[in-house]
Parts: structure tokens; C-alpha cells; sequence
């Protein structure tokens, strides 16, 4: 390319050189001159074309070695990839050889433990000929000597098994009982525990008041009155029967209804500090005492519902609530009772991390019933479930209240927490207490219960009736039939029985052997 640009130059020189001689004239110095400046254009178009050939010659030289250069280096990285490669496929093929070794030892290991188990299988064959041979001759032997067949004799082990089976399921589910109620016990006693220590509300047993002190004997006399008229008053006005007898300066007062004997006390009390006992003043006292009652019994029942944190209880609920507060069993205060089981029932349902205010709710009404039970046929618990029915407590408040005694099956978490808090209650020393008839009475029940059972010799009913000691004939009570045993008692004094807190069913089957040396 450079060198065709110079021999253009150089051919417009010329062109231009010839051009200007023939204008320039006729003169002949002036075409020497012409020659001349012709001749040097052509030296110079010379020089230009060498150097311009020499400078084509080393563009090409290098052009040549530059495309050597770029050939050695692709040549350098062919190679090197190539030997890369033959190094990979080294590496790969030193890899499947071992691989075959491996494969080739394995398969020789395989091959030897073939031959060794064939070996032994056959070894296993004979042995096993032998031993069903063996065992053909001592079962053919043992029936010549035992006198029985082989049906007879494999029904006879059948039995036995069968026997065994039944003495080793009795012990396991003895033990399995045994391990599940220790694990059960020690989560309630903790639960337990925790709601008595953090309830811990003082103990005062209560005896109904029935009984009215009157400074003098004189003074019986005027509340008889003339003809008897006062007391016919006073019992046709209060519904509250009036005995008097010889009882010194003691007047007792003997009605069903506890509020309606307490509302006699508060009026007969004002008739004697008032002295003026007649009818109409009867009458006029006993209004205002049974207002001055039915505004306590309203009041108590406030104070129940807020000491337990309920505040849209029914009115009508709320007063038979505060009815309780004259309401006694085995000298226990119904209403301090229930707020107790409120209160127990909201902390068991704590740490078991249920809602504590249908747990509260349903504690301070469980006994609603006792404050009618009176007027109402029926369980105490059935009527207290109707009376929260018909004022609106919802279904499983109602529930709870019915089967806190079993009235009906307990069902849900609350009706068994309700169950718990009202036995816990009843059972804290100090909070009940029974009179020594009813006492004697319900041990003889419960050995009376236990004796009935076929195979019973005798039993001891001890720790104060908490738990019953119940000895049996062991040739006709089995060691299985004794745990069905303990149930089957516990389940009858759940059914027909009343208690505080539980009663432990403790069987005992013991085998002696005699023997006499002489």
C-alpha cells in the first residue's frame, strides 16, 4: 500500500515537471534545467521507492515473525492442554484399574463366603436331620413313659402357657398401673401441693346456731304468752319451730331452712332486748329481722363473687350464693367452702395453664343447690346444675356443678379440677367434723362393702376410714383376681358411699406351707 502512495508521488512529480518545462518556454537553459530538476525527481522517486521497498520488507519480515510468534504460542498451548489431558485420562484410567482390583478382591470374598455358607447350610441340614430325628425318638419316648399322644400332651402345654400368660399379664398390668399411678400421683400431689400452700385459708368449724340465751327462765314463760298465743305467733309468723323445755335460760329454735332460722334468732333476740313481746310486736320485729337477714345474705353474696373475682353473676344467683353463709355441713361453712374452692380451682387451672375464671366460676357455685336443697327434690348438685341452667351459666359450668359428685360422668378438665377443689376443701384438718355415730357408721360401711365380695375372710377398715385393709382366701382368690378384686371395692365405695378426700383399697393374698418335723 505505501509503496503504490509513493509511485503516485512520484509520477505527479514527473507529470509536473514535464508539465512546467513545456510551459515554460522555447529556452534551452530553461529545459537543461528542466532535465535536470527531471532527473533529480527520478533520483528522488528512486530513493522514495527503495526506501518504501525497504520499509514493505521489514513490515513483512515482521509481519512474518509476529505470525511466527502467535503460531509458537498456540503450538505452547495446544501441547500444554494436550498433555493436561493425557494426565486426566492417566488419572481416570489409574482409577478403573483400582476399581477392577477392588472389584476383583470383592468378588473373590463373595466366592469364599458362597463356599463357606454352602458349607455350613449343609452342615445345618444334617444337623437339623439329626436333630428331627432326636426330637422324634424323645417325643415318641415320652409318650410311652407319660401315657399320652401328642395332641394330649400339646394341649397340656397349651394350658400351662395359657396360665402363665394370664399370671404374667395380671403382673404386668399391676406393674404398669402401679408405675403410671405413681407418675400420676406425683404430678397431682405436686399440682395439689401448690394450690394448698398458696390457699392457705384458716380453718373454723361452725355448728348451726339453734339456740337463743335469754338473761332468765322468766322470761319463757312471757314468750309462751297467755294461752300460748306469742310462740303460736312466733311460729306461724317465722315458719321456725319454738321449743321450749328445761333447758336453763336456753330457748331452741328448730327449722329446715337455715335462713329462715337464722331470720327467727335475729327477731327473737330483738323481742328480748325490746321486752315487749306480743303479737303485733312479733310480727313488726320478725319484718324488720328478715330484712336486716335478706340484706346480709344479698351482701355475703357480693362479697363471695368479688372475693372470687366474678362480677356478672345473675341477682337471683347472688342471693342464693349468699344464703350459704348460714348453710353448714359436718360443721363446715358452706359459703367459706366455696369461695375456698373458687380459689383452689383458679390455682390448679393455673398450673395446669388452663383459664382460671371458668375454673373460679364454676369452684363458687359448685354447692349453689345446698341453699335450696330443702325446698327441692333431689341431689344438691343436680339442683344447683338447674338453678345456673335456668340463669343463664353456660354449658360447661353446668356440667361441672352436676358432676363435682358424680351425679353425672365427669367429662371435661374442669368437672375433675371442681371434684378435686371440693375434696381438697372437705379434707384440710380443722375444716369438717363429723359426730362419732356418723363416723362409726361409715367404717362399718365400708368393712360391710368389702366382706360382700366372694373370697373375702375379713377386713379392717383404718387411718380414720382413709383406707381398708381387705385379707382374702388364698385358695379361692388368685394373685390376677386380686387386683380385679381391689377395683371392683373401690368402684362400690365410689358408687354408694360419701367421703372426704379417698379411700385406699389395700388387698392382701398371703400363701403359707406347713410343714411338721417329728
Amino acid at each position: 500500500m505505501e509503496v503504490a502512495i509513493i509511485i503516485g508521488v512520484v509520477c505527479l512529480a514527473l507529470g509536473i515537471g514535464v508539465t512546467y518545462a513545456l510551459l515554460a518556454g522555447k529556452s534551452t537553459s530553461k529545459l537543461k534545467l528542466a532535465d535536470q530538476q527531471v532527473e533529480n525527481a527520478r533520483s528522488e522517486a528512486e530513493r522514495i521507492t527503495s526506501e518504501a521497498n525497504r520499509q514493505a520488507e521489514n513490515a513483512k519480515k515482521e509481519a512474518v515473525l509476529e505470525a511466527k510468534e502467535q503460531i509458537l504460542q498456540l503450538k505452547q498451548n495446544s501441547e500444554a492442554e494436550e498433555k493436561k489431558r493425557k494426565g486426566e485420562l492417566q488419572t481416570l484410567e489409574n482409577r478403573i484399574m483400582q476399581r477392577e482390583e477392588s472389584l476383583d478382591h470383592r468378588n473373590d470374598a463373595l466366592d469364599r463366603r458362597e463356599h463357606q455358607l454352602s458349607s455350613l447350610q449343609g452342615q445345618l441340614d444334617r444337623r437339623k436331620s439329626d436333630l428331627d430325628e432326636l426330637v422324634a425318638k424323645q417325643t415318641s419316648e415320652l409318650e410311652r413313659i407319660a401315657g399320652l399322644t401328642k395332641d394330649d400332651a400339646h394341649d397340656e402345654l397349651i394350658s400351662r402357657v395359657r396360665a402363665e400368660s394370664v399370671r404374667d399379664e395380671a403382673q404386668i398390668l399391676r406393674e404398669s398401673e402401679q408405675n403410671v399411678r405413681a407418675q400420676a400421683d406425683k404430678t397431682a400431689r405436686e399440682i395439689i401441693s401448690t394450690a394448698i400452700q398458696r390457699c392457705a385459708a384458716d380453718q373454723a368449724g361452725e355448728i348451726t346456731v339453734t339456740s337463743v340465751h335469754i338473761p332468765s327462765d322468766d322470761l319463757k314463760g312471757r314468750i309462751i304468752g297467755r294461752e300460748g298465743r306469742n310462740i303460736r305467733t312466733f311460729e306461724q309468723v317465722s315458719g321456725v319451730s319454738l321449743v321450749i323445755d328445761d333447758t336453763p335460760e336456753t330457748v331452741i329454735l328448730s327449722s329446715f331452712d337455715p335462713v329462715r332460722r337464722e331470720t327467727a334468732r335475729v327477731a327473737l333476740e330483738n323481742l328480748i332486748a325490746d321486752g315487749r313481746i306480743h303479737p303485733a310486736r312479733i310480727e313488726e320485729l320478725y319484718k324488720k329481722a328478715e330484712d336486716l337477714v335478706n340484706k346480709r345474705v344479698r351482701e355475703a353474696g357480693e362479697q363471695a363473687a368479688f372475693d372470687a373475682g366474678i362480677h356478672d353473676l345473675h341477682p337471683e344467683l347472688v342471693r342464693t350464693l349468699g344464703a350459704l353463709r348460714y348453710r353448714t355441713s359436718f360443721g363446715q361453712n358452706v359459703l367459706q367452702h366455696s369461695i375456698q374452692v373458687s380459689a383452689l380451682c383458679g390455682i390448679m387451672a393455673s398450673e395446669l395453664g388452663l383459664d382460671e375464671a371458668p375454673a373460679k366460676r364454676a369452684g363458687l357455685l359448685h354447692d349453689l343447690g345446698k341453699a335450696i336443697d330443702h325446698e327441692v327434690e333431689g341431689s344438691h348438685a343436680v339442683i344447683g346444675a338447674d338453678l345456673a341452667r335456668r340463669y343463664g351459666e353456660r354449658p360447661e359450668i353446668v356440667h361441672a356443678i352436676e358432676a363435682h359428685h358424680a351425679d353425672v360422668d365427669p367429662d371435661t378438665v374442669l368437672d375433675v379440677l371442681v371434684q378435686a377443689a371440693d375434696a381438697i376443701s372437705a379434707a384440710r384438718p380443722g375444716a369438717r367434723r363429723e359426730s362419732a355415730e356418723n363416723y362409726i357408721k361409715r367404717l362399718e360401711k365400708l368393712e360391710e362393702i368389702s366382706n360382700a365380695h366372694e373370697g373375702v375372710e375379713r377386713t379392717y377398715a383404718m387411718q380414720a376410714g382413709r383406707e381398708l385393709h381387705v385379707m382374702v382366701e388364698p385358695e379361692k382368690i388368685s394373685d390376677a383376681e386380686a387386683t380385679v378384686l381391689a377395683h371392683d371395692i373401690a368402684k362400690q365405695i365410689e358408687d354408694e358411699m360419701e367421703y372426704p378426700g379417698q379411700v385406699r383399697v389395700v388387698v392382701i393374698r398371703e400363701s403359707r406351707a406347713l410343714g411338721i418335723a417329728k
